[in-house]
């Protein structure tokens, strides 16, 4: 026996499985902001640190005779 989905239950179908898809793609990319910020922020911050410490490091050095 084959059944049509094609009238109101097949918009319905479609509609809850686009919903379904929807709300899995912004909560996954909500997951992957979450988890991959500190990935680049936490490497970033060592260079602002090596290169605060090169600026600090040529202003004393260049500040004593």
């Amino acid at each position: 026996m084959e059944h049509s989905f094609g009238g109101p239950l097949g918009t319905l179908i479609a509609g809850l499985g686009l919903g379904a898809f929807y709300t899995a793609l912004i909560w996954i990319n909500m997951l992957l902001g979450v988890f991959l910020t500190p990935l680049f922020l936490v490497p970033l911050t060592w260079v602002q640190d090596a290169v605060m410490a090169r600026r600090a490091g040529a202003t004393s050095a260049g500040a004593k005779p």
